[in-house]
């Protein structure tokens, strides 16, 4: 019987290719996203907090590396970073925060329910809808990223 939940670690080590340099395009235009993101309303906060939790979510090591390293430069504080995984039971995080970080989970985990209702309608307190958009491209694009990062073992390093 397969055990699910454990992290296979036999081809961790195994050599992949470089997207970056085999499909050079193919950066250039996910970098694009990246440029419009840096250009949008998105606050550096949450741009940090949901590309660390859809990395959490998808196990990314490299990305939550690098975007944990960044929050902490840009005065994130260590507690909330520790207590990311539990936003929902802390009262460190604003209630705008807490409904960035839901249409994260359920946007990255797409495949469970999708974006539901309640937490649609949630962000409609908070953001305009170009807010709104701009949170799901940004949604989007880091767990492109952490697909990437992952089928190619990027390192952290």
């Amino acid at each position: 019987m397969e055990n699910y939940g454990e992290e296979k670690t036999t081809d961790m080590l195994e050599k992949r290719i470089k997207i970056d340099k085999l499909e050079p395009a193919a950066f250039k235009a996910m970098y694009g996203l990246e440029k419009y993101l840096n250009e949008s309303d998105l606050s550096e906060t949450h741009k940090d907090l949901l590309k660390i939790r859809a990395s959490q979510i998808n196990g990314c090591a490299f990305c939550i590396h690098m975007h944990t390293t960044d929050a902490l430069k840009r005065g994130e504080s260590k507690e909330r970073i520790f207590l990311l995984q539990s936003y929902k039971t802390t009262d460190l995080f604003t209630e705008e925060e807490k409904t960035i970080l839901r249409m994260t989970e359920e946007i990255t985990m797409i495949h469970v329910d999708g974006l539901s209702a309640d937490t649609y309608a949630e962000a409609g307190k908070y953001f305009s809808e170009n807010y709104i958009a701009q949170v799901i491209i940004a949604i989007s694009t880091i767990n492109a990223w952490n697909r990437i990062a992952i089928s190619t073992h990027m390192p952290m390093t």
